[in-house]
């Protein structure tokens, strides 16, 4: 059973009922000893850093995340859930959770047509391969909402890249964890591939 953490933000419910789409059995949580004895974690969120830091603070989830990830147990970030994995954020300069390397950073934009937050369909472009983004070719767009992304200190935790008025990274990991700044549970059947592939997967690339 896949467990989603519950602090608070927005699209917990639309984890939850993608998963109930394709026949994934999970329950959302804001129970730290639940996350601790969970056999995958996914972590999502559409909001502000600060507050979810707070939130996670209060509850002890964050450091329950962090243990769990400790432990070897699979996690997957998404969209907030892919920012506040790394050491800290420009929104706020918020001190995250630093279970990967890296900052989250705001788009800056060049092209005055662009506009920010970045909002719709983008392709997602494979850099190295991964377990979870199996099958997705050249060409293949998912659904992005979001003013920041993730920025990992070390390039070998990059596994996908989109652009923007420029590319950025949309989905990184390392061992047991991986993250993607899209949505797949509201990126149709490419989306909900990646979610099955999660729920099967044992947390090695």
């Amino acid at each position: 059973m896949i467990t989603i953490v519950d602090y608070d933000a927005g699209n917990l419910r639309s984890v939850k009922r993608a998963c109930d789409a394709v026949g994934i059995e999970s329950a959302l949580s804001r129970d730290p000893a639940e996350l601790l004895h969970a056999s995958r974690i996914v972590f999502p969120g559409v909001g502000a850093a600060k507050s979810a830091m707070d939130t996670l603070a209060a509850r002890g989830l964050g450091q329950a995340l962090k243990e769990a990830a400790g432990r070897g147990i699979p996690v997957l970030g998404i969209c907030l859930g892919s920012q506040i994995v790394l050491e800290r954020s420009e929104e706020g300069d918020v001190p995250c959770l630093g279970i990967l390397p890296g900052k989250t950073v705001r788009f800056r934009l060049a092209d005055p047509r662009l506009k920010v937050p970045h909002m719709g369909w983008n392709e997602v472009r494979v850099e190295q391969q991964h377990p979870l983004l199996a099958g997705i070719q050249p060409g293949d767009e998912f659904y992005f909402v979001h003013s920041f992304f993730p920025s990992p200190a070390d390039p070998a935790n990059v596994y996908a890249t989109s652009d923007y008025g420029g590319r950025f990274c949309c989905a990184l990991g390392r061992g047991n964890v991986f993250a993607t700044q899209f949505h797949p549970e509201k990126s149709g059947p490419i989306g909900l591939d990646i979610l099955r592939r999660f729920s099967t997967w044992e947390g090695t690339c």
